[in-house]
Order: C-alpha cells, then sequence, then structure tokens
C-alpha cells in the first residue's frame, strides 16, 4: 500500500516562511576544518562537510521581519540567538512541514547537515517512522537529493562520523537526554553521556566535536518539552 500526501497550503506557507530565513544566501557546500584554510569560500579539512552560512545577522533579520510582515505578525528586533520558531495546531502536520524543509533549504542553498532533537525517545521513534513513511513522497518531489536519516545510538558511534563526512543529506534523529549529562570536571567523565566523552576511534575527538564541526540546522521538535530547563538550553 502507498500513502498518498496531500499538499496543504498552509504547510507550504510554513515551508516558505523556513527557507526564507536564509533568502541571498547563495548555494554552496563547505567543508570544515580545524585549519584556518579557504578555497573559494570553503574551508577545508579531513574530518568532513558542514553548512556554512554567508548572511550577516542583520541580512537574517531583515529576511525574517520580511516573512513576519507578510504574515501579519509582530516584527523581531533581534535574531534571538538565531532561534526561530514555527508554530503549528497539533495534527496538522509539523513534522512534514519540517522534513520537507529540509530538503527545501537543501535544494535551494546547498545546507546539508540537520539534527531534530526531540524530548522523549518515543517521539524519536515516532519521527524516526514519519522519514520512512514520507521517504518516497520526497524522493518522487526531490529527485537526486539523496537524504540519509538514523537515530543517534551510543553504541553506534561510526554513524556520528558518517554524518560528519557525508555529502549528502545527513539528519540525525536525537532526544534531549542522549548528551544532556556533560562534565568538565575530568574526575566525573564516566558519568557524562558518551557523546561528551573523547574516543581513541574518532582520532581522540568528542563525538559531540564532530556535530559542532558540521554547523548543523538543529530542528526542536516541541521545544516547550525539550529546553524547559537551563541545563537542557
Amino acid at each position: 500500500m502507498k500513502i498518498k500526501f496531500d499538499e496543504q497550503q498552509y504547510q507550504l506557507d510554513a515551508i516558505n516562511s523556513i527557507v526564507d530565513i536564509f533568502e541571498g544566501q547563495s548555494v554552496r557546500v563547505s567543508n570544515f576544518s580545524v585549519s584556518a584554510g579557504e578555497i573559494l569560500g570553503q574551508k577545508h579539512t579531513e574530518l568532513g562537510i558542514g553548512n556554512k552560512l554567508e548572511l550577516s545577522d542583520m541580512e537574517l533579520l531583515e529576511n525574517v521581519q520580511a516573512i513576519q510582515q507578510r504574515n501579519h505578525l509582530t516584527k523581531s528586533q533581534d535574531l534571538q540567538d538565531r532561534n526561530f520558531t514555527v508554530e503549528m495546531e497539533t495534527g496538522t502536520g509539523k513534522t512534514y512541514v519540517y522534513t520537507r524543509s529540509i530538503f527545501e533549504l537543501n535544494q535551494r542553498y546547498g545546507f546539508s547537515k540537520f539534527v531534530i532533537v526531540v524530548p522523549s525517545v518515543a517521539i524519536r521513534e515516532g519521527v524516526y517512522k514519519s522519514f520512512q513513511m514520507t521517504e518516497s513522497h520526497f524522493k518522487e518531489l526531490y529527485p537526486g537529493q539523496h537524504c540519509n536519516y538514523f537515530i543517534y545510538d551510543s553504541s553506534k558511534l561510526e554513524k556520528v562520523r558518517e554524518f560528519a563526512t557525508s555529502s549528502n543529506i545527513e539528519v540525525m534523529i536525537i532526544n534531549i537526554d542522549a548528551f544532556k549529562k556533560s562534565f568538565e570536571d575530568p574526575e566525573k567523565e564516566n558519568k557524562a553521556n558518551l557523546i561528551h566523552r573523547e574516543r581513541d576511534t574518532m582520532n581522540g575527538k568528542k563525538p559531540i566535536e564532530f556535530i559542532q564541526e558540521t554547523n548543523p540546522i538543529v530542528i526542536i521538535d516541541e521545544p516547550q518539552s525539550v529546553d524547559n530547563t537551563d541545563k537542557a538550553k
């Protein structure tokens, strides 16, 4: 049985509101590096490939204000640390909207690294299932844009390296508890999530460092449940 997805105009409006934040960004894939070398606007390294944002905060703010104006919303006066909120009623397809936004952001600007943070294991599994159900749908809409999506698993940290080095669209789905425990005190290091611990198999680096270096776009599903404490933020 094949599921047919009907486009709703309010969903397309929401997607455009997200994608238009980066209006003026040219399509480009950048390599990130521990070295400072840049060639043709790209940073090259042996570590992998990351998103490169060309726009200034002022340009981003002007884009946001234009989006707010066309949606009859009060204009923001600052970017709030580049945190952008899209509000949708329950059951109106927010997972579809942010999934399709990933493909649109890649098609228009070349962004390829995304992390979806969810509040619980149950929602994490639901998001993964949604990606499975919409896979053929998005292959038809965006031919040639290969998307690799996976659930972060601390016993399979090689997936993090693949996330960093792949040139395809990479989507990591992770629940907040998988990386919330972090300690700077070496004596307490064994209490930290594995994502914060140095690994011999990752050139002595922490998995979180590979993720950070990709400069990912982070999608927070149900933020009222994810970053509702200072520690979670």
